[in-house]
Formats: structure tokens, C-alpha cells, sequence
């Protein structure tokens, strides 16, 4: 039974209900980005015979900065009309992608199909994390974005691999496609029938934080977001570093694999253990970042993901390949949670939800960056150096983070201020 007016608490046990639905609605949100993993790059090569790599990336590079701006103004979006209402037309946005990839008669439908589903993931997986860290409160922030990361992300590897796996007994469309037609179809009814909006939460948060003294502007919090604050710029440029090497192995990864032999089956594979491992182990690496603290993980989280980009870029043997992704997963799993726990960290309730999104702004503009720039790289010196840069530049932010980010015992204070609060 629904209650119309339950009452308010924080905490992952007291909101459980309201979480794991969330959870569900984020792996629908994840699983619409992992139909085009495998999929897409190949559909632009094979089916509409697109040489030109940067032209292949460039539906990367709609979605990258469409999302990215669509984060920007979901903060402002979420404090004034509520959560909910922004993650019901994050799905509206998202429900015409996979419809449009189906019937695509040009790549040009195929880019403009992306630019709705970075808006769609803008505004969807947006609003899923900010509703996780509203809910659980200051105690286990790392959790709650951990569990978050892992339902998108697993989905994003579990819909690459069964897109691939049908691709490979059915061809590039229409098979691969109907998935993300279920999933928008599920998510959409989900979040209009069963979510409810967390901002009483936030209410209740900022009843036991320090008030500020003065309201800070959006531009303000734009400006600590990105130079000012020395941990957010820390976390920033390392997100954006992080989506960068994303959005090159998106793009690249697929045609580099297909240049030296493998079928489209064994690239759904490797394509699938990314972010599969990466959603796995964020379970684990979110909580972790409560009690070990956020910077360790972040640097030695991109110098792995260094490692297995130059592994794979210096490697010609699926098993290493293999291996390769095995450790870019993990590094981004290191990653990735304790960046979203460190910005909550370091912002106050009031502008939490706009910090997270011009943080997200920066972290997803590294799509079209990492696309964009590994392209033109590649049309030039070729695929293994697009894949080595993109390693060397990503070591180089794991060194900036390491000289900037100045470690917060955030967890453990939250965690005594917590206990105090709620028992």
C-alpha cells in the first residue's frame, strides 16, 4: 500500500523501496546507451559505408555535448519543477532514439537520434543520482552513488553483449534495436507511475547543515564548480578526462577490434566486459570511498584506466584485449563513484544538485572531446596512436588530481554527524 503523505527520513534503509526502484529505472536508463555500443559505429561503417572516422564518431559528439549541456541545466530544472518531473521528460526525450536508429535511412538520422538521448540521459541519469544522495542523506554517499553507477553501467556491458550477440545471428538492425525499445517503454512507466520527489528530503538535510549566509547564484556555483573550489576543479577535469577516454573507446574501440579481424560477436564481448566490470565493482568501490576517502581511488583509478588503454593500443591478441578491458573497467570503477561522493562532499545541500550538474557537464563533455579528438587523430596517424594519446593524457589527470585534491574525511564526519542526527 502507497501511502499519499509517508513520512520523511534519511538513509538507504528507511527510503529502500523509493531506492531500488531507482536502481531499476537508472539500468533502463544505462541499457539505452549500451544498444549503440557495439551497434552503431558499425551500423555507420557497414551499412551506410562511412570511411572517414571522424565522420563514424560523430553521433558521439552530438550526444557528448547535447547530455552535457541537458546536466547543465538539470540542476537548475530539479530545484525548480522537482526531480520527478525532470526524470519523466528525460524518458520523453528518450522514446523516439531507438524508433529513429530502426527506420534510420542516413547517418544524419543516426546523429540526430543521439542528440535526444543525450538529452534524455542529461536530464534521466541525472536525476537518478541526485534522487539516490537526497535520499540516503550525508551517511553513505558513496554507497548510494556506487549502487546507482553499477545498475546503469552493468546494463550499459549486459545490453552491449546481447546487442552484439544479435547482431551477430541477425544482423545490425532491426533485432539489436527492439531492446532499447523496451527499455524506454518500461522506464518511462516507472517513473510515471511509482517515483516520488525527493526534495522533502533535501528539506529535511538542510534542517541539520549549517545555514548559508547568502544564497549562492547559479553562475557562482558554475565558477566553484569548475576553477574555484580546488576539489571540485580536481573532480572535474578528471571526469572530463574520464568521459574522454570513454567516448574515444565508444567510437574507436569497435573499428580498431574490426580492422584486425574480430567479428562482430567477440567485439560485443570486449565492448560488454567494460562497462559490465565497470557497474560491477562500483558496488564495491562506492563504499569504499566512504571509508578510505575519495583521492586515492580517483588517481589510482585513472592510472589503471592509463594502463589498459596503452595495453590495448600496443596488443593485437583478443586475450589481451581482454585483459585490457578487464582494467579499464576497473579503473573506471574506481573512478567514477568517488568523483560524484567527492562533489556531493564539497557542496552544501542548498547548490548540491546545480554542483553536480555543471560537474556532470564537464565529465560528459568529454564525450564529444574524447570522440572528436581521437577521430581526427586517428584519420591522421591512425587508430593504435588515437587510443595511446587519449592513454597519456588520461595518466596526466590521474598526476593533476594527485597535486590539487586535497582529501576530505568527509565520510567519517558524516558518518558520526548521521548517527547523531538520526539516532
Amino acid at each position: 500500500m502507497i501511502h499519499s503523505s509517508p513520512r520523511i527520513a534519511l538513509g538507504l534503509k528507511q527510503n529502500w523501496r523509493q531506492f531500488a526502484l531507482l536502481v531499476v529505472i537508472n539500468a533502463f536508463v544505462g541499457g539505452m546507451v549500451g544498444i549503440e555500443r557495439t551497434v552503431v559505429p558499425l551500423i555507420g561503417s557497414e551499412v551506410f559505408g562511412i570511411a572517414s572516422t571522424t565522420l563514424v564518431v560523430s553521433f558521439i559528439v552530438s550526444f557528448g555535448v547535447v547530455k552535457a549541456f541537458a546536466n547543465l541545466l538539470s540542476g537548475q530544472l530539479a530545484d525548480r519543477w522537482g526531480r520527478k518531473r525532470v526524470l519523466i521528460l528525460g524518458w520523453l526525450f528518450g522514446l523516439p532514439v531507438p524508433f529513429m536508429i530502426l527506420w534510420a535511412p542516413s547517418w544524419s538520422w543516426i546523429i540526430a537520434a543521439n542528440a535526444l538521448l543525450g538529452v534524455s540521459q542529461g536530464l534521466a541519469w541525472s536525476m537518478t543520482v541526485i534522487m539516490k544522495v537526497d535520499l540516503v542523506g550525508p551517511k553513505g554517499r558513496g554507497l548510494a552513488v556506487g549502487l546507482n553507477e553499477f545498475a546503469g553501467y552493468f546494463a550499459v556491458g549486459l545490453t552491449a553483449f546481447l546487442s552484439g550477440y544479435l547482431a551477430g545471428r541477425y544482423g545490425l538492425r532491426p533485432i539489436p534495436i527492439y531492446v532499447g525499445v523496451v527499455y524506454a517503454v518500461l522506464g518511462l512507466a516507472l517513473s510515471v507511475l511509482l517515483v516520488r520527489d525527493t526534495r522533502p528530503h533535501v528539506q529535511l538535510e538542510m534542517a541539520n547543515h549549517p545555514k548559508e549566509e547568502s544564497p549562492l547564484s547559479f553562475r557562482e556555483v558554475f565558477a566553484l564548480t569548475t576553477f574555484r573550489d580546488r576539489n571540485l576543479f580536481a573532480a572535474s577535469q578528471a571526469g572530463l578526462v574520464n568521459n574522454l577516454n570513454d567516448g574515444m573507446s565508444w567510437g574507436i574501440f569497435p573499428l580498431f577490434f574490426a580492422a584486425n579481424g574480430l567479428g562482430v560477436e567477440k567485439i560485443g564481448i570486449l565492448k560488454a566486459v567494460y562497462p559490465g566490470v565497470w557497474g560491477l565493482f562500483q558496488v564495491l568501490t562506492g563504499p569504499l570511498s566512504d571509508r578510505w576517502g575519495r583521492k586515492g581511488l580517483i588517481i589510482a583509478g585513472m592510472w589503471v584506466q592509463a594502463v589498459a588503454l596503452m595495453m590495448t593500443a600496443l596488443t593485437r591478441d583478443f586475450g589481451w584485449w581482454l585483459v585490457a578491458s578487464l582494467l579499464l573497467g576497473l579503473g573506471t570503477a574506481m573512478v567514477y563513484p568517488s568523483l560524484i561522493a567527492a562533489v556531493s562532499d564539497a557542496s552544501h545541500p542548498s547548490w548540491r544538485a546545480r554542483s553536480l550538474s555543471v560537474y556532470r557537464f564537464w565529465r560528459d563533455l568529454g564525450y564529444a572531446i574524447g570522440a572528436l579528438s581521437a577521430g581526427l587523430i586517428a584519420d591522421t596517424f591512425g587508430l593504435p596512436w588515437a587510443i595511446g594519446s587519449i592513454a597519456a593524457l588520461t595518466f596526466l589527470s590521474g598526476a593533476i588530481t594527485a597535486l590539487v585534491m586535497r582529501e576530505r574525511l568527509t565520510a567519517v564526519a558524516d558518518h558520526v554527524s548521521a548517527n547523531h542526527s538520526t539516532g
